[in-house]
């Protein structure tokens, strides 16, 4: 068999294996957990912009029976703005992955959450 032709057999064996897909999307403003963020944006709050903040959090499962972690918004967001040291995020993007491992028999799969955007300050 040429070397070739087993490197195509491996590839495609390994993408078998594997699976996964992600989605993405765009917010404007995303805050931490306040009592009444609406009275921010009616009181035309002022704010500072830090730089820029990212933050992931994931999500595993086990046989699709055991799983460990958040891959939630706030999760991410959470850890986005303790980095960052901000109140909140804008121009903020949102992405969504999914990967499994051996995905007929679902041995090992994980859940991601990744916000990326600019952390700003607000003042009060």
């Amino acid at each position: 068999m040429k070397s070739s032709t087993v490197i195509a057999c491996l590839l495609l064996l390994f993408g078998a294996l594997l699976g996964g897909c992600s989605t993405s999307g765009k917010l404007g403003v995303v805050t931490k957990n306040l009592e009444q963020p609406a009275a921010l944006l009616n009181g035309g709050a002022s704010y500072e912009e830090i730089g820029p903040a990212e933050g992931k959090a994931c999500r595993h499962f086990v046989l699709a029976r055991i799983p460990w972690g958040a891959s939630d918004l706030r999760t991410a967001l959470d850890l986005a703005l303790a980095q960052s040291g901000g109140d909140a995020l804008v121009d903020v993007t949102v992405e969504s992955e999914l990967y499994g491992f051996f995905p007929i028999y679902n041995v090992y799969s994980l859940s991601c959450t990744r916000v990326t955007g600019t952390a700003v300050k607000l003042r009060t």
